[in-house]
């Protein structure tokens, strides 16, 4: 039972929803496809790459039976060409499934982080690609860690990630925050540091953890979070017998030299649900992920998010705008 319930929620005046969304869903991809959700975006090559999550199964019988990742390709970020088969998938004796998939290019290269389902614990992985159909899966994490996001370029001379690990006996329940950790490889991970908890953020009293990958500007590393607050009077709210939670977006400025210390961060969300394909329909409504941000020459913000765990939807602001809120 979350300590203080949190109220209602509206999404910051500076972000604008997409007239168009949901710009992906089951009904553009020409494979068995459920839930795309959840999705890493990136520019590479002059177009717009995706990586999506995809539960695939019946969305009539609102039943599920897998999980792949899809790719799709876009020349202005707003309407996407899905390819015709999934780029990449895990499963094995230990694996049960690999998703949430978010895209950095590093040293010219996509790296692919994600999570990994196993039957000894939740697992986060990186891989790299140069084409998105062969992907080297370089690390894999140890259980309970997941959410990675990798920083688009080296910090003090080392690779950075942001991740959210499960520490449940030590904090108790569902208490999980943000960490930093470094690698002189991408594939040795520690210098384990706290970034953000989750008594920090006002609008969560359960969880939170990265989103997309940070952007780098002038005044710091631009950073999207989820964050995620529970109320047992919530009802049915999906596919489920009960979904109880509600996830936001929130955002925070991070040193340029030291990532793991935050020098701004809003009091209030991003962006919390309010369109009816946030809150009326899906899998699990009242649900906002970000997987992916760009930052365009021109200083407009593209966020790409996950909405009800069901569909991929985007969002703009102005970089300027964004920074304000995180006071800078």
């Amino acid at each position: 039972m979350p300590d203080d319930l949190i109220g209602e929620l509206h999404s910051s005046p500076v972000i604008t929803r997409y007239a168009g969304n949901p710009v992906l869903s089951h009904t553009d991809v020409p494979y068995n496809a459920a839930l795309v959700f959840n999705a890493g975006v990136a520019k590479w090559q002059g177009r717009y790459v995706m990586v999506f999550r995809n539960d695939y199964g019946s969305v009539e019988e609102q039943r599920l039976e897998g999980t792949n990742m899809g790719l799709a390709f876009s020349d202005d970020g707003l309407h996407w060409t899905v390819e015709p088969k999934p780029c990449f998938e895990m499963h094995d004796d230990e694996i049960r499934r690999a998703y949430d998939p978010r895209i950095t290019l590093l040293e010219g290269r996509p790296h692919l982080c994600f999570a990994v389902d196993t039957r000894h614990g939740v697992r986060g992985g990186i891989a790299v690609t140069d084409d998105f159909e062969h992907f080297e899966v370089i690390s894999l994490s140890a259980p309970d860690n997941r959410n990675m996001v990798l920083f688009p370029e080296k910090v003090g001379g080392r690779y950075v990630r942001l991740e959210r690990p499960f520490p449940v006996y030590s904090r108790g329940g569902e208490r999980f925050d943000i960490w930093l950790a470094d690698s002189p490889d991408l594939r040795y991970w520690g210098n384990s540091q706290l970034v953000l908890g989750v008594e920090r953020v006002p609008f969560a009293n359960t969880k939170l953890g990265p989103a997309a990958p940070p952007v780098k500007t002038p005044k710091g590393w631009l950073t999207t979070f989820h964050a995620v607050d529970t109320d047992p009077s919530r009802g049915k709210n999906g596919w489920e017998k009960a979904w109880k939670k509600r996830y936001c977006a929130g955002i925070m400025l991070l040193d340029l030299e030291n990532p793991a210390k935050v020098i701004g961060l809003c009091a209030e969300p991003l962006l919390a649900p309010e369109a009816p394909y946030e809150t009326d329909e899906g899998f699990r409504t009242h649900v906002i992920f970000p997987g992916g941000i760009i930052l365009e020459d021109d200083g407009e913000v593209k966020i790409y998010y996950g909405a009800s765990d069901t569909v991929t939807c985007l969002a703009t602001a102005h970089v300027d705008d964004l920074l304000k809120l995180c006071g800078a």
